[in-house]
């Protein structure tokens, strides 16, 4: 009776840890005005949301310059509604233009450290920003070194990449950059 009784507390005690370590995302369902439709593909969580230790923001060249992306080498951008470090995209605009998060101190590469930080988000996340600025990745960048959220005008503002200077780039390319259904262009 008593292996019986340690069986059970003991097979008690792993679905209590487990159930305490399990984590789950939840959309914020603040609505978000929009301004175009919706990316045709949905993104793939940043390497920095997975919580496997903090972002890495990195300066690269691009058609429109060096621009700032993260560890993977993804395009990371700012929205020009932000007008401070607190982001005001959620819920459907976060899900287009997923925020860059990190669970620890941002790093750089290339870039000016001095300007990495982060803000809290309305869903609790960390989200990175360079200058000041909300950093974000475009649903619709498939692969790294994609623009093609550059100067989509959607969600009540225009969305830009980011020079290492931590203004925002507004020309446009002059050579597009490669979209994933094979054609040139950023679609918009």
């Amino acid at each position: 009776m008593k292996r019986v009784t340690t069986a059970l507390v003991g097979a008690a005690a792993v679905a209590a840890l487990a159930a305490g370590c399990a984590s789950s995302t939840t959309a914020s369902s603040t609505p978000s005005p929009s301004g175009s439709a919706a990316p045709s593909s949905a993104a793939p969580a940043s390497a920095s949301t997975a919580g496997h230790g903090a972002a890495v923001v990195k300066a690269a060249s691009s058609p429109e310059g060096q621009i700032l992306v993260d560890g993977s080498g993804r395009t990371l951008y700012l929205f020009q509604a932000d007008t401070g470090p607190t982001s005001t995209c959620n819920g459907a605009c976060a899900a287009a233009w997923p925020p860059d998060t990190t669970s620890g101190a941002p790093s750089g590469t290339g870039v000016n450290t001095a300007l990495l930080g982060t803000s809290a988000r309305a869903d609790h996340a960390t989200q990175v920003t360079y200058k000041g600025h909300p950093l974000y990745y475009f649903a619709d960048d498939a692969k790294p070194g994609q623009t093609n959220g550059q100067g989509v005008d959607a969600f009540g503002g225009r969305w830009y990449v980011v020079g290492p200077g931590g203004a925002a780039i507004t020309a446009m390319p002059t050579t597009p950059s490669p979209s994933p259904g094979g054609g040139g262009g950023n679609g918009y």
